[in-house]
């Protein structure tokens, strides 16, 4: 059950229109699944763009923002609850904490940097949570190819792989997620001729 969402996304807008709109349309559809948002705890960018759609229709918002970035003056001020951290890692170990499931829009390193982490603790497994890329105009392209080589040149079980959901629009990432079953986890360190 996907009742408290995790989106990681850029705290700069992007020049692509195509960001901002499905930011709110992921917002609207956080909203009609009656479900929360837990994101980064920013008013600026793709951040501030999805926390005020889902303010908007009603819905509850935890933002989770390091200290050193709440007295920069980036901080949402309306949010449900803004939870004020000392520092990146105790950022994402909160967000992991409160998610039940995470989405990456696009972003820069700190989305990757948080994707990246939240999936590498699926593929140890030590969560089984459902991790989805909304994959918007394609943005994501150059990111999938490149996990695909890893897969082609053994440095990634394709299972691993499989790990992260994508699709371009907001209803078929949801849906994908939705039906997400987890593999149950395997002693992944006791097979060391596979990756």
């Amino acid at each position: 059950m996907m009742k408290n969402i995790v989106v990681f996304c850029g705290s700069s807008s992007g020049n692509d229109p195509e960001f901002q709109i499905l930011a709110k349309q992921l917002g609207k559809a956080i909203v009609s699944k009656e479900a929360r948002l837990i994101y980064g705890g920013a008013k600026v960018g793709l951040m501030g763009y999805i926390a005020d759609e889902v303010l908007a229709k009603g819905s509850e918002v935890i933002g989770i923002l390091p200290r050193f970035l709440s007295i920069k003056e980036v901080a949402h001020e309306s949010l449900t609850q803004l939870i004020i951290v000392e520092n990146m890692h105790e950022r994402k170990t909160k967000m992991f904490e409160l998610g039940d499931a995470f989405i990456a829009l696009p972003g820069g390193f700190g989305t990757l940097e948080e994707l990246f982490e939240v999936i590498t603790w699926a593929q140890l497994g030590l969560h089984q949570k459902p991790v989805g890329v909304l994959n918007v105009n394609g943005f994501y392209d150059p990111l999938i190819a490149q996990l695909d080589h890893m897969v082609s040149k053994g440095l990634l079980k394709q299972g691993n792989r499989d790990l992260i959901m994508i699709d371009g629009t907001v209803d078929g990432l949801l849906a994908l997620m939705e039906a997400y079953k987890p593999i149950p986890a395997k002693k992944w360190i006791s097979d060391l001729d596979q990756v």
